[in-house]
């Protein structure tokens, strides 16, 4: 088979050795990326919504599933590669982006996909999520927050707010909780992006953008958890609320929202960061205009600090950061092909001649 180059695949995450689906043969349906496995979540957790939202973007990757694997930690959503037709690994707690890391780095023809929660990766896995965004290695991290310990029965999570009334913090939590887009910015991740598991098509319109990213693509997904922490997200999921509390982020256009557009984003001049203002209070023009290609992430983190941090119940959603920079699989494949040349004036490849240098000992 020939191998596509980078142009002629769908999604630029995966390239050489890669199998396509063949345009002639019968469209792929979310049905083929079900597995015969039996869903077993709480009744109404966020985790179906996403799953199914998964099994239907799946198919436009238009990649042979054996050419998919999902990599998942410990937790409710740690369950997810049980429930997809594809190459899937229920791996070790916190530990997925590290494996994701290795299968991505040896194998480049894989679309490898993380599934993790607040917990999962916020706490035990904090050292490899944070590694993973700063190395930009090929993968995309889907971390559903529902600011709760779901599997081991509602204990307060990395996410949890302060003051949190849970099994374990029965007086409410002094920790002060992670904002998860914030801490991906700050590790220079070059694609950061937050959605909602009940907004179907803006989940799958992000879904989509950061599987076409080269690199480490991070989509943090807001998830209720009807059993431990009900009505987390009610404020941007209610009706007669949402519209003042998501503030869309849309490439290239102005930042506003709320009732017809009544408030929008402005450049801070007292704190350096930005302020949510009255658009009938500023000039036309004034508004922040989103600028997700940004090399410099200072403003897409100045964004993310809005997260209920002095606005209650507001929330910024959609790509934050879309970037390109060197991914380090391609870096290290990259350093092995080089290595296996031949060195000048020295017989053999520069590998070999690395492991039987310097100080060597023969064991008889």
């Amino acid at each position: 088979m020939t191998t596509p180059t980078t142009a002629e695949l769908p999604f630029p995450g995966v390239r050489s050795g890669v199998e396509l689906v063949p345009t002639n043969s019968e469209p792929q349906t979310g049905k083929e990326y079900t597995s015969d496995q039996e869903v077993r979540w709480c009744p109404g957790c966020g985790d179906y919504a996403v799953l199914k939202a998964v099994q239907g973007f799946l198919p436009q990757l238009g990649l042979r599933r054996e050419n998919i694997v999902f990599v998942s930690g410990i937790g409710c959503s740690s369950r997810f590669p049980y429930y997809l037709d594809t190459y899937g690994m229920h791996s070790i707690h916190g530990r997925a982006p590290s494996i994701a890391t290795g299968i991505a780095t040896a194998r480049e023809d894989l679309s490898v996909w993380v599934v993790t929660g607040d917990g999962d990766a916020l706490s035990i896995g904090g050292n490899h999520l944070i590694h993973a965004l700063r190395r930009n290695v090929n993968m995309t991290i889907l971390l559903f927050n529902n600011r709760i310990y779901g599997l081991t029965k509602g204990q307060y999570s990395p996410t949890s707010e302060t003051g949190k009334i849970t099994k374990s913090t029965p007086m409410g939590s002094l920790d002060h909780p992670f904002n998860p887009v914030s801490l991906a910015l700050g590790a220079e991740g070059s694609f950061v992006a937050r959605t909602i598991d009940s907004d179907r098509k803006h989940l799958t319109s992000v879904l989509s953008a950061a599987a076409a990213h080269r690199g480490t693509s991070f989509v943090e997904i807001y998830q209720n958890c009807p059993i431990f922490n009900d009505g987390a997200f009610d404020a941007i999921k209610n009706n007669d609320t949402k519209a003042d509390a998501i503030i869309p982020l849309v490439h290239g256009e102005p930042i506003h929202f709320g009732v017809e557009g009544s408030k929008g984003l402005i450049r801070d001049a007292q704190t350096g960061g930005v302020k949510i203002v009255a658009t009938s209070d500023v000039a036309e023009g004034a508004l922040l205009v989103h600028d997700a290609h940004n090399p410099d992430p200072s403003t897409a983190f100045a964004i993310s600090r809005l997260t209920d941090s002095g606005y209650l119940n507001q929330s910024p959603i959609g790509i934050f950061r879309q970037v390109e920079r060197p991914t380090y699989d391609d870096q290290a494949r990259a350093q092995i092909a080089t290595s296996r040349e031949a060195a000048p004036g020295e017989p053999g490849d520069r590998l070999t001649a690395l492991i039987n240098g310097g100080d060597t000992w023969t064991v008889v």
